[in-house]
Order: C-alpha cells, then sequence, then structure tokens
C-alpha cells in the first residue's frame, strides 16, 4: 500500500511545487487558509457530516473574533466508499496549500493516509475513525476528534458482565476497523472474566448469501450473545437475514456498536420491515451533555437540512465541533507567529533516483506548531467540553445505552470511563470520586428480542446433534459411588446426584457418560479432569476430589458431599487394669502436681510456724504436720487453721488450683473407666509421618501427591492399595509383616470401608478440607447451573435421601467405642501453676521483709556487739525459728531492765525524769501485738 501511495503522489505532483507565499490581510494574516475534507458524502455519516461541516465552516467565518479576518476555505472530495479514491484525494490537496485535512471518514483509509501526513507534516483530523489502533506514536499526526472504539468496547463488556454472560459471540466486517475493534472488546471481556468463544468474520461488502452462511454458523455455537460490529451501510442486512433464519426470538442477546444508532438518527424513521429486524437489539449511542450550544444547533438543524430526508447524529455534532478546533487551533498557530509556508524539494535527496519524481513532494513547515496548538485547545463545542488527554483521547468518554422497542427506542442506562454503568445522566457523576462498587452499577430494564423482559441465559446446548461427552470413572473398588456396568448401565451414589441436578434445570441436557479407565485399577481424577481442557471429555462426574491442580484445569460445582484426608489404622480395645487410676495425667504432670503440694505446705509452714501453734513443736512433729497439711489439701480435709493474712492467700490460691486439678482428674477417670477404649500406636498424621514405617493410599486418589508434595514424605514409604480388601489386608500384617501402618485417604471412602470392617478406626483429625464436585470446562454456564440445583437438592432433602440410598450401612460394633482419650498433660495447666507459684514467691518475700524489720527492731544492740557475720546469721534464725509471742514479751523485758537501771543512776535527778521514764514505758506497752494477732 505505501508503494501505491509514493507511486501516486509521483503521477501527481510530478512537477512539484514551489514554497508558497500567501496574500495577506490588514492584520499580517492571510485572506485565506485552505483545508480539506475527505469522506464519503453519501454515507450515512458523511451526508449528516457534511451539513454539519458546512455549518461551522459558515459560523467560523461569520465570526469576527475567531480567525480575525482570515476565511477558512474548505475543499471537499467524496471518497464514494473508496479507500482509493480516498488516498488519491488526500494527495490532489498537496497541490494546494492545505494547512489540515478533515478525514477520513474510513478508519482502514486512515491506516493508510496518515502515512502521508507523517512525511508532509499535515495534520489529519478525523471525527469518524474509532479504531483504537490508530496510535499517536505511530501517527502523530493523526487527531481523532471524537470517542476511540476502545471505550465502546469497555461499555459492551461491562454491560455483558453486569447481566453475568461470560461467552459471546463477535459478528464483524474482516478489516482493520472491525479486526480491531472486536480486539480490543476480548481484551475489555478477558478482564472480567469473559471472553469472545467465535468470531464471525464478514467480508467488507457482503452477500445475504455469505451472510446466511455466517449466521448459519453462529446459530450452532452455544452463546447467545451476539455483538455486531459492522458499518451502518450493510449493517441493517445482518438483522434482516437474522431475522430470516429466526435468531431474534427469546433467548437471543443482540448487541450492537454505535453504526446502529447512527443510523437509527440519521434515516429516521426506518421502514417497518427494518423495525422489526431489531426488535429488542441493545446499541449505543456516543453520549454529548445538554448545553445551551447543543439546544441551538440542534434547533437550527432542520433549517440546514430543509429537503433533504435525513436527521442529527452524533458523529454531525463532532464534525461541527471539529471545524471550531481547528480553527481556533489555527488563530493560536498564528498569535505564536506561525506562517503558511511549504517547503519544496525537502525530500529530494533521499527521493531523486529514479524517474517517478518523488522528489517533487512538499512538506508544510508550520505542520507542528499546529498540530500542538491542536492539541492544546480547550473549548465548549456543541459536544461538551472539548479537549484533549495526555494519550490524545477526548476527555469524559461516554455512551448511552439504547434499547430498539416497537416503532422507536428507548435509552435504559449511561456508561461512562468515569463511574461505569448508571441510570443518571455522566455529567452529574464527573464531580464526584469514581464508584465502581456492583451496587452502584444498576440499569433500568429492557426488553430482549421475543417482547420478553427476563434475562435471557445467554447460551443454549450447541444445536449440532452431538451429545455432551461426559467422562465417568471406571472404578475397581467403592463402586457404591461409580458402578460402570457397560456403556449405557452406569449407576452409583454420584450418577443419582448427576441427574438428579439435571432434572432441575429449565432446559435439556443430552449427554453420553463414557467410562474412564480399564477396569483394572482405579483411574486418576486429575487426568481425568485435564482430559476435559484437552477437548476429550465435556465434562467429568464421579468422586472428582476438588483440589487446588485440578481448579486450575477447569470449574467445579457446588461440593455435592463434603469430605477430607484421614488416617485410619488397625485398633484394639484398651483393657482396665489396677493402675488404671494413674492413666489421667501424664507423668510430668503427676510429678509437678507433687512437688507444688510440697512446695505449697512448705510455703503455708514458714508463713504460719512464729504464729500458729498447730505448725510448731518437734521437728518430727514438724514434718509430719508439714506432709500431711501438703497432701490433705487434694482432698480439702486438712485439719490445720491458717492465722496469718499471707498465709491465708496463698491457701486460697492453691486450693482453686486444687479445685481444677480434681475436676479434670475425676472427669478423665470416668471416662476412661466408663468407656470402651480403643488405641493405636498411630495417634494421627504427626504419629505416622514421624514413624517412618510404610503408609497406604488408594490407587488413583490424590492422597499421594498430597503427601509427597505437602508432607515431604518420601515416595518409597507409600503403597497403592486398590480395593477395600487389599487395605485390609495390609493394614492387619502391618509395616513388619509386609504391610503399612496406616492408610491414608478421603472420609467418604473411610466411611464406607469402616462400615464392616470393626478393626480399624479413623485415628487423629482429619487434616485436609475438601469436598466432590463436577468438573466443567473453563466458564462453562452449566457448571452455575448445575452448583445452583445441587444446592435445591440439599435444601429439599434429597441429596441426604440419595446418600441414604447407597451409603448408608449398619453401624459398626465398635461405633460408640472412642479412641484412647489423650492424657492430661501439664501444657494445660501451667496457666494455674505460674499462678500459684508466683504467690507463694510473693508471699516469702513479703514475710522475708517483715522479719528482717522485727530482727532489726528487736536485736539492734546485740547486732552491735556482735560483729562475726555468722553470730548474727544463726541470731537471725533462733529469731525466725522463735514464737512471735516470745520475741515481744521478751524484748518487754529488757525495755523494763534499761528503765529501772536509768532510774537507779539517775536517783539524784527529779521526778519529772522519773515519770517521763514511766510514761514512756508505759507508751511502749500499749502499742505491744498481743498473742496470735494477725501482724503481717
Amino acid at each position: 500500500m505505501n508503494i501505491i501511495v509514493w507511486l501516486l503522489a509521483s503521477m501527481i505532483l510530478c512537477n512539484g511545487l514551489p514554497a508558497i507565499g500567501l496574500s495577506t490581510n490588514a492584520t499580517g494574516r492571510p485572506k485565506v487558509v485552505n483545508i480539506g475534507a475527505i469522506f464519503s458524502i453519501k454515507s450515512v455519516i458523511g451526508k449528516a457530516a457534511k451539513v454539519a461541516i458546512d455549518a461551522a465552516i459558515d459560523d467560523v467565518n461569520s465570526h469576527p473574533d475567531i480567525l480575525q479576518g482570515t476565511q477558512l476555505k474548505l475543499r471537499l472530495k467524496d471518497s464514494n466508499y473508496s479507500g482509493f479514491m480516498a488516498v488519491v484525494e488526500a494527495l490532489l490537496f498537496m497541490e494546494k496549500d492545505t494547512v489540515a485535512i478533515i478525514g477520513p471518514q474510513s478508519s482502514v483509509t486512515a491506516h493508510v493516509i496518515s502515512h502521508i501526513a507523517n512525511v508532509l507534516q499535515v495534520p489529519l483530523l478525523s471525527f469518524s475513525s474509532t479504531d483504537p489502533t490508530l496510535s499517536p506514536i505511530q501517527f502523530p499526526f493523526f487527531v481523532r476528534t471524537s470517542q476511540n472504539d476502545l471505550y465502546q468496547m469497555a461499555a459492551i463488556a461491562e454491560i455483558i458482565d453486569h447481566y453475568e454472560w461470560r461467552e459471546v459471540i463477535a459478528i464483524y466486517d474482516d478489516n482493520d476497523h472491525g479486526r480491531n475493534g472486536i480486539a480490543a472488546l476480548g481484551d475489555k471481556l478477558a478482564e472480567r472474566r469473559c471472553r469472545i468463544t467465535y468470531k464471525a468474520r464478514l467480508s467488507p461488502e457482503p452477500t445475504r448469501d455469505e451472510i446466511t452462511d455466517v449466521l448459519v454458523k453462529v446459530a450452532l455455537r452455544e452463546s447467545r450473545i451476539l455483538v455486531v460490529h459492522v458499518p451502518g451501510s450493510w449493517g441493517l442486512k445482518v438483522f434482516s437475514v437474522a431475522q430470516y433464519l429466526g435468531m431474534l426470538g427469546s433467548g437471543y442477546v443482540w448487541i450492537a456498536t454505535n453504526w446502529l444508532s447512527t443510523v437509527l438518527d440519521t434515516n429516521s424513521p426506518l421502514s417497518q420491515d427494518a423495525m422489526d429486524d431489531i426488535q429488542g437489539v441493545v446499541t449505543l449511542r456516543m453520549y454529548t451533555p445538554d448545553s445551551e450550544l447543543k439546544r441551538r444547533f440542534v434547533s437550527r438543524w432542520i433549517n440546514l437540512t430543509k429537503g433533504k430526508p435525513f436527521g442529527l447524529n452524533a458523529y454531525s455534532l463532532y464534525a461541527y465541533d471539529t471545524v471550531w478546533l481547528l480553527a481556533r487551533a489555527i488563530n493560536e498557530f498564528f498569535n505564536k507567529g506561525g506562517n503558511i509556508s511549504f517547503l519544496n524539494g525537502s525530500l529530494s535527496s533521499e527521493l531523486s533516483e529514479g524517474n517517478l519524481h518523488l522528489d517533487a513532494l512538499s512538506v508544510f513547515q508550520g505542520g507542528n506548531l499546529l498540530l500542538d496548538n491542536i492539541l492544546n485547545v480547550n473549548m465548549k463545542g456543541v459536544t461538551g467540553d472539548f479537549r484533549f488527554t495526555n494519550d490524545r483521547n477526548l476527555i469524559n468518554p461516554a455512551f448511552e445505552l439504547i434499547n430498539v422497542i416497537g416503532t422507536g427506542y428507548r435509552r435504559f442506562g449511561y456508561w461512562s470511563n468515569h463511574s461505569g454503568l448508571s441510570t443518571v445522566p455522566p455529567e452529574m457523576l464527573w464531580g464526584k470520586p469514581p464508584n465502581r462498587s456492583s451496587s452502584s452499577q444498576t440499569l433500568y430494564g429492557v426488553v430482549w428480542p421475543g417482547q420478553t423482559t427476563q434475562k435471557p441465559r445467554g447460551w443454549v446446548f450447541p444445536n449440532s446433534g452431538r451429545h455432551l461427552r461426559i467422562g465417568v470413572p471406571y472404578r475397581v473398588s467403592y463402586r457404591e459411588f461409580v458402578s460402570v456396568g457397560g456403556p449405557d448401565a452406569i449407576t452409583g451414589h454420584c450418577i443419582d446426584v448427576f441427574t438428579a441436578a439435571l432434572n432441575l434445570l429449565p432446559y435439556a441436557v443430552p449427554y453420553k457418560l463414557i467410562p474412564f479407565g480399564d477396569g483394572r485399577t482405579n483411574p486418576s481424577g486429575t487426568e481425568l479432569v485435564r482430559l476435559i481442557t484437552a477437548g476429550v471429555f465435556d465434562a467429568a462426574i464421579g468422586d472428582i476430589a476438588i483440589i487446588t491442580n485440578r481448579t486450575k484445569m477447569a470449574d467445579f460445582t457446588q461440593p455435592y458431599i463434603e469430605s477430607g484426608l484421614v488416617v485410619v489404622a488397625p485398633v484394639w480395645r484398651k483393657n482396665s487394669n489396677a493402675f488404671a487410676f494413674l492413666r489421667p495425667f501424664t507423668r510430668r504432670m503427676w510429678a509437678v502436681t507433687a512437688i507444688f503440694f510440697l512446695l505449697v505446705g512448705t510455703v503455708v509452714w514458714i508463713l504460719e510456724h512464729r504464729l500458729n501453734d498447730e505448725f510448731r513443736g518437734p521437728p518430727r512433729r514438724q514434718v509430719v504436720t508439714l506432709l500431711w497439711f501438703s497432701f490433705s489439701t487434694w482432698f480439702f480435709a486438712h485439719r490445720e487453721n491458717t492465722v496469718s493474712v499471707l498465709g491465708r492467700i496463698v491457701l486460697i490460691i492453691w486450693l482453686f488450683v486444687v479445685l481444677i486439678i480434681n475436676s479434670s482428674y475425676t472427669a478423665s477417670l470416668t471416662s476412661i473407666l466408663t468407656v470402651q477404649q480403643l488405641t493405636s500406636p498411630i495417634k494421627g498424621i504427626g504419629t505416622l509421618v514421624a514413624s517412618k514405617h510404610p503408609i497406604g493410599y488408594q490407587q488413583g486418589s490424590f492422597a499421594r501427591n498430597y503427601l509427597i508434595d505437602e508432607l515431604k514424605i518420601d515416595p518409597s514409604r507409600l503403597v497403592a492399595l486398590n480395593s477395600p480388601d487389599e487395605c485390609a489386608k495390609a493394614l492387619k500384617d502391618g509395616p513388619h509383616k509386609g504391610g503399612v501402618a496406616a492408610m491414608v485417604d478421603d472420609r467418604a471412602y473411610i466411611e464406607l470401608f469402616l462400615s464392616t470392617r470393626c478393626e480399624f478406626s479413623i485415628v487423629g483429625q482429619e487434616f485436609t478440607k475438601n469436598g466432590w464436585g463436577f468438573a466443567f470446562p473453563r466458564d462453562s454456564p452449566l457448571a452455575v447451573d448445575m452448583s445452583t440445583a445441587i444446592l435445591k437438592l440439599s435444601e429439599n432433602g434429597d441429596l441426604q435421601r440419595i446418600h441414604d440410598k447407597w451409603l448408608l450401612r449398619r453401624a459398626c460394633s465398635y461405633q460408640g467405642a472412642k479412641m484412647e482419650v489423650d492424657r492430661l498433660q501439664l501444657k494445660s495447666f501451667w496457666g494455674l501453676f505460674l499462678i500459684c507459684g508466683l504467690a507463694c514467691l510473693i508471699a516469702l518475700f513479703l514475710y522475708f521483709l517483715k522479719m528482717v524489720r522485727q530482727f532489726s527492731r528487736h536485736y539492734s544492740e546485740e547486732s552491735e556487739i556482735q560483729s562475726s557475720r555468722s553470730a548474727r546469721v544463726q541470731t537471725f534464725l533462733s529469731f525466725v525459728d522463735e514464737k512471735e509471742e516470745e520475741v515481744k514479751s521478751r524484748s518487754k523485758r529488757r525495755h523494763m531492765e534499761r528503765v529501772s537501771n536509768r532510774a537507779d543512776d539517775g536517783s539524784n535527778g527529779t521526778g519529772y525524769s522519773i515519770r517521763r521514764n514511766i510514761g514512756e514505758f508505759a507508751s511502749n506497752k500499749s502499742i505491744g501485738t498481743p498473742t496470735g494477732s494477725n501482724e503481717v
């Protein structure tokens, strides 16, 4: 295409163009500025755009302040639906001093002419080339003056997501405009976990037969959400064929891009047949807010189109504003000293070879300055605020959502890039913070094809006569879940759940069950799910656990069985013995409890020894008292009274601890002696992993991968078991006879296994949580409907009845037994022991301070005489051992003797001193502590 462009340029410009100087007016500006326009005048967009552009030229030239005496001269070329002619016309404009070109109309043509504009530096301003791939990086001189199709596709994607549809079929014309628009739609749908499942391509000018062939293929597809992105010149033909094929009935959703709203606005009213063909169709229209300028222009439109049978569309409004944009940019161009001149021969060094005279092409020297001024214009037009963002798109992109009904249409909402879907005009939300919460995304009701207001499901089973191929595991063991007796004789719990759920669906599902496996070993559930992604199966049902790596390959329904991995091991009855009373506590618990009995007894003895006669006496008696008091607290049978405050506090705390320990011991011993106990060397998954013994698992189960990948168990320890009898034999033999220490499997299997094998039991807790579900391809709408059906089965009780039919068995005689009760350990009581220990330490510390204070007061003189530290310590210990009443009595006697001696020495003294000594003695006596006091 580029070669053709240069050939045309050489033919038209073979004589070259001199640098052009223009005549000027009194202000020094040129009297006339030439601009060009290229579009198909007879097209839906072009015929209305021509009227708008002519009106804009007249308005600009009649306004004295816009160009200050300079007139815009428009040279309009009709491309007549031809891309080739549009390119030729663009090159013909270069014969004259054309500073900018309005157009082209087609995105396909815009890709070609933009290359010429880049070289010759002439800005292209297109109000209808909406292809999102017309990038300003690749085409810096291309300026889009209407909304980018990228936003239109974002609006369609949000509509589809709003109605919770997931799969879309795209119908489009196979050119740059169609392909690139649908590619943008695919990207926007992917952001919302939706996708285009089928792309129906049409040639740029399709015949009715070609459209029929394409729509027949579409009708055989599953999705009923159809997006039509085609030109308005023949778009209605698609709906005419669809009506003929019966594709505009109930269940279909047709979404047309803004070409349909343009046709409705321009050619209204359409014929009755055309309106019948688009009943219930949803389309979009570029939104332009209401304003005084817009109202004045709309009121002028009747006069502007007098005698012309077409109406005003959104593209006409943008065409009108495009002229004003260019006029304001040219005015700013002159204000900045711009000069309209064209340089001939600037490319001669690159294009001088050959006889094509390509070196005759001239370059607009002010092109870059004019382009900058265009991008910096900030004005209010008939379309609202008109200015460009940093990525050169118009600000505030928004669309009206339109539903075709009866003889006209109605608006059921808006979409804006600021706040998504809404029922209020976008300009009311632009001043508020963006709100994309689901509660704010609201739309009015829509009348869909088939004259229904109920939201279509959006998909059906393909009308191709092919049944769904559903894979079913060909199980060897636990055939209660899935039993394959032949291609047409597949039964079991899982099959009944599946068929019951299908019966609740509001539509028929043709399907065929296909066994997967060789019938000799249980097949891998993960491999069965993988075959869905490979296209071998359309779905998979059976005992398929929902685990992480499988959810990455397929979508699962709501679980119909709750399950998880458990450990099953051999167990036996634990008989009672003569020392069963010791079993409630562990050895460490017994030892710590005994130590605290002695510790608390010793602390209470220390606190009571100086005050309480019951804690005094000969050493032997005191030891007996200490031991008796300590252990009798277990039964709250201690006879000794406590008189000190500290002793009572310690005893109260200890009795609380004893109460808790005693209650726990009694409950545990009762359980041990009254409930039948089962015991096993394997206590759960922890002891099993640490034992290093062989571990069994069911062949085909995901348990193997879990044990290796998550628990890091050596694969050599794992033993595959293929049937319940094989499992039972391996468990009975044990690790020392070639068997296994325990087996890991899904609880659903194990419960069925244990219903007839009482010598085994589940040990420990369930260490994974998962469930069983049916697998479908990613984003399959059937998975959602089946999940809803399974929930209904659960609510109405049918799920439980199916469970009881297949899985309810007579309870094993060991079902009332319990695994060996866990012995009470120290970690369960360490908090109580800590509190008690701290109370004892604090009491002893306070008691020691008290003793030091009393000793200092009563033995101050002796301490001064005794210089030996050992003598003072011995005296202190003797003081502590003495009864407090004796210490105080001795202290009083000594005080009386000192008073008497002072009286003898001072017999010659006055009577006043004697009375003073007697008063002091009386004072000391009055503050003495009586025997048995509660002094701390």
